[in-house]
């Protein structure tokens, strides 16, 4: 059976077949060669190809991708497999919303689209089941992968089926491969640093629970801040939850039940701010004056509406997500792996932290 051609009228209604019929009967040409020339095929001369992608575009074809996708094993489509937790909090829309416009500018430019994908790992007793799927259905050329673990089955599968992936975060998994991180060590030694500078030292932190790779580079930096003060690390401290206001409440109650209550706590993320300002709230004691806080590798838009504002760190997200882009299309167009990124971030100076002791 011959394969139906890949081209689709889109001003009118009409057949691929008809469309490429008449492309042929204008240009004088056989059928075969404008299908050929369409699909971008090596046995076709420069100048007819020219001629019959400029007929096609005076009369409104283009080329339907689905088509192309059978046949070239290609979808145009770049995916992120996007993690959401279980219940209502869903983590991380600031940061990926403005990341998701970022990548796709670039994308566009290079004739693919951004699909985000969202997962739920626990789902199913096999965490993989959803990366399985994607792979099995070639519903993607490319994948970005957020929220690495330090070992990422993830990483390892896609390195073994050869899919073009890019890491957003360090791991020991995956073998070689690019990979774009947030200097968490350096946010959390700046900011246990500042902390100590102000006279704390009983200063708690707040972690995400699980083995997220980002988790082991902020609680280095928080211990090498302390050491370099000459301040002991104290394990009580050191609380874990998840990465949402909820978390940074549950996080709150466990740190400030202890006695002392420590009097300045760093957070991972700015939702889990939220939820230690809640709790700091119920218990009549006041951010920046009885506890000071800082919170969050990204300064997203409720940072400086809390009260008092938030001290964090902040990134440019929208320029991320055009840096993942732009190694995705090089690798996927052929070019070696790139050597992975350290991105810095910068402190965004508030209230939320200016008791000094």
């Amino acid at each position: 059976m011959k394969e139906r051609d890949s081209i689709l009228p889109l001003p009118s209604p009409g057949t691929a077949a008809s469309g490429i019929r008449d492309l042929a009967a204008r240009l004088g040409i056989s059928i075969g060669t404008v299908s050929r020339a369409l699909n971008d095929r090596p046995d076709v001369n420069p100048e007819t190809r020219k001629r019959v992608i400029e007929a096609a575009r005076d009369i409104g074809y283009v080329p339907q991708q689905s088509g192309r996708s059978l046949r070239k094993g290609a979808t145009h489509n770049v995916g992120l497999l996007w993690e959401i937790p279980e219940g209502r909090e869903a983590y991380g829309e600031p940061f990926f919303l403005s990341l998701f416009g970022g990548t796709q500018q670039v994308l566009s430019g290079g004739g693919y689209d951004l699909v985000v994908m969202p997962d739920q790992p626990t789902a199913t007793p096999d965490p993989l089941a959803r990366l399985r799927r994607i792979i099995q259905r070639r519903q993607v050329d490319a994948l970005i992968l957020p929220w690495t673990r330090t070992k990422d089955p993830r990483l390892d599968y896609l390195a073994e089926v050869g899919l073009p992936f890019l890491a957003l975060g360090r791991s020991l998994s995956g073998g070689a491969h690019p990979w774009i991180d947030l200097d968490f060590e350096a946010a959390a030694e700046i900011a246990t640093a500042r902390f100590v500078a102000a006279g704390h030292r009983r200063v708690a932190i707040g972690l995400p629970s699980g083995n997220l790779m980002q988790k082991r580079f902020f609680l280095a930096g928080y211990r090498r801040a302390l050491k370099a003060a000459g301040v002991p690390f104290d394990k009580t401290l050191v609380a874990e939850g998840d990465v949402t206001p909820g978390g940074g409440y549950a996080i709150a109650g466990r740190l400030l039940d202890l006695s002392p209550r420590p009097t300045a706590i760093l957070a991972i993320d700015s939702g889990m701010a939220v939820g230690l300002y809640r709790r700091l709230a119920e218990l009549g004691l006041r951010c920046g004056e009885d506890v000071a806080i800082i919170g969050g590798v990204h300064d997203t838009p409720m940072t400086e509406f809390l009260v008092p504002a938030l001290t964090c760190f902040s990134l440019d997200t929208a320029a991320l997500g055009r840096r993942l882009a732009e190694i995705l299309l090089a690798r996927l167009a052929g070019g070696a792996n790139a050597a992975g990124e350290l991105w810095p971030l910068t402190l965004v100076e508030r209230q939320s932290d200016r008791i000094e002791l």
